[in-house]
């Protein structure tokens, strides 16, 4: 009888298998794994309890400080690759955060880096023997790309017996190679990559690492999971609705949503590639502010914009990075923060309405001005954003997930639906870009109108905001996320993430005479339950026009320093 080829089911599992294989026996950790309800916080000293203390100092060191001590040779890239491999390796068991393990190969490069520092008795670059984690998106020349589907399992991008994953890489590992840094791993996402928590039928839901019972967000959930359990000191996302921000505020740690043409996307797999009315994003994830800023002003000094015709020529500029004003004291240099608490549709539960209420109080004892921000609507951004995300009918998201026969995972069939719909035509298409160009000159003139309101008499210089109304989604419970980011992608404007609290029972209460504003938000307060969701942490973005990511690292710096002193 011949021999029935796998389904896949058998491919997924296997995938799951050969990953787990790659870990080597000395970094397994005991079985049984406790439960998600036995140990939902895995950060801090459970984590540490499998690592040395050698590995505990390294790789729970700031990125920034990580490259102060490997390129003066105070560190060898060998040990610091080593010791994140290995806490990325438990983290991988713990929370599921992992597509792609190249551990050996990480510590192989690291080795040559050493070698050449002892030769020459100077560095390889500013990131020298920084370990650096890459959302699997992004290809890294040898090592597969499924980008969570199953039909892409022993594939170029779907495509068989092209043999291009030996030899391609992403410009932008490419030059992360340029400066020194080191790929060691890949992380995971949803398949689509179109959903804010990350599941695939590859490694099942990816976890948070402070609460284990809620999701890691998405799509850049992998790397938000493994960068906050200091499984890597610094990695890549995308973003096209929010991949980075969800992460990065449901994790508690930092991550920057430049504008389109930052940095480089080019040799990156995505869903719908050549969609770029509201185009995805590459961006930094980090445990600092610091981090992010050394990272972007890294890969600029690459000029990538030489190597990705779509990069615009425009080098780290130091002018905006100090906008912060020597003094209180200094009307001209008082800044002024739109406030826009909500999206219009829901409003935020109790440990996100406090977050956004610390950092309001914190800007005005900074000594600085707070404005209402009433903007053009950001449902309306939202509704322009799907247009753009569903022109294809879903023709691009059908055909990859039918090449294994797997199933669309519900939250995103709710946009997609279970087949293809007819795809817009040309003249609709030119239309829904009217309007895009439209809606951003309605919100551009309306920025350019705060002028009147600030204290400064110069518009205002950023706008605060929740990234969702709730802390993080519960796993598999009912969520509403969209309309808290997309606005910031169908303007192309920049965004950085950073923390602020955590949900505490003590302090967010559920509100038993909460009158919602409809179905869904009355449906996202009744799911709000402080008991099961304490610890998690609720972070916030902050966000600037286009092209100002110096300007909004520097104010998230300026923020996060104030935060850590109250």
């Amino acid at each position: 009888m011949g021999s029935t080829a796998p389904g896949w089911q058998d491919k997924a599992e296997a995938k799951r298998q050969a990953v787990l294989d790659l870990i080597p026996a000395a970094w397994r950790l005991p079985t049984p794994l406790p439960t998600s309800e036995a140990q939902p916080d895995v950060t801090g000293t459970y984590v540490q309890q499998f690592l040395s203390a050698r590995e505990i100092e390294l790789t729970e060191a700031d990125a920034t400080t990580i490259v102060a001590h490997t390129t003066t040779g105070q560190w060898t890239a060998t040990e610091v690759v080593s010791a994140f491999c290995h806490r990325a390796a438990i983290a991988h068991q713990l929370t599921n955060c992992l597509h792609e393990i190249f551990f050996s190969q990480a510590i192989a490069e690291a080795k040559l880096l050493d070698a050449k520092f002892a030769a020459t008795g100077t560095s390889s670059g500013p990131l020298h023997g920084l370990p650096v984690s890459f959302k699997d998106q992004f290809h890294v020349r040898g090592v597969e790309t499924t980008m969570g589907y199953v039909g892409w399992i022993g594939t170029f991008e779907g495509r068989k017996g092209t043999g291009k994953e030996k030899v391609h890489e992403s410009e932008l590992v490419r030059e992360i190679r340029a400066l020194g840094g080191v790929p060691f791993c890949k992380t995971s996402l949803p398949h689509t990559v179109m959903s804010a928590e990350t599941w695939n039928n590859i490694v099942g839901f990816t976890l948070n690492p402070h609460n284990r019972l809620m999701s890691s967000g998405g799509s850049s959930g992998g790397e938000g999971s493994l960068v906050s359990l200091k499984g890597s000191p610094i990695g890549f996302g995308t973003d096209i609705g929010g991949s980075v921000r969800i992460p990065a505020a449901f994790c508690g740690i930092y991550g920057l949503r430049p504008s389109f043409g930052r940095l480089p996307y080019a040799g990156a797999a995505n869903s719908m590639p050549g969609q770029n009315s509201v185009p995805s994003v590459c961006g930094p994830l980090a445990g600092s502010a610091a981090s992010l800023k050394m990272m972007l002003k890294a890969v600029l000094a690459q000029q990538p914009w030489l190597h990705d015709p779509a990069v615009v020529e425009l080098p780290w500029r130091d002018e905006l990075a100090s906008v912060l004003p020597a003094s209180a004291e200094e009307m001209s240099t008082v800044l002024t923060f739109g406030l826009c608490p909500s999206d219009e549709a829901t409003a935020p539960t109790p440990p996100v309405r406090r977050a956004f209420a610390t950092v309001k109080a914190l800007i005005e004892k900074l000594g600085h001005q707070t404005i209402e921000w009433k903007p053009p609507s950001h449902t309306r951004a939202t509704e322009l954003a799907f247009q753009a995300y569903t022109a294809d009918g879903g023709a691009d998201i059908h055909h990859h997930i039918g090449l294994s026969g797997e199933p669309l995972q519900w939250r995103i069939a709710d946009y997609y639906g279970t087949k293809p719909s007819p795809p817009k035509t040309a003249d609709q298409w030119f239309d829904d870009n009217l309007e895009l160009f439209q809606y951003r000159r309605d919100y551009m003139d309306y920025w350019n109108s705060t002028a009147a309101l600030t204290t400064s008499g110069r518009p205002v210089d950023a706008v605060l905001a929740p990234v969702a109304p709730i802390a993080a989604i519960e796993l598999d419970k009912q969520w509403h996320i969209a309309g808290y980011t997309p606005w910031v992608n169908t303007l192309d404007y920049t965004a950085a993430v950073f923390p602020v609290t955590k949900v505490d029972a003590a302090l967010d209460h559920v509100e038993e005479s909460y009158t919602p504003l409809n179905d869904l938000d009355k449906a996202i307060h009744e799911e709000y339950n402080p008991l099961t969701q304490g610890n998690t942490p609720v972070g916030l973005q902050l966000v600037g026009r286009r092209f100002q990511e110096e300007k909004i690292l520097a104010l998230v710096e300026m923020l996060s320093t104030a935060l850590a002193k109250e």
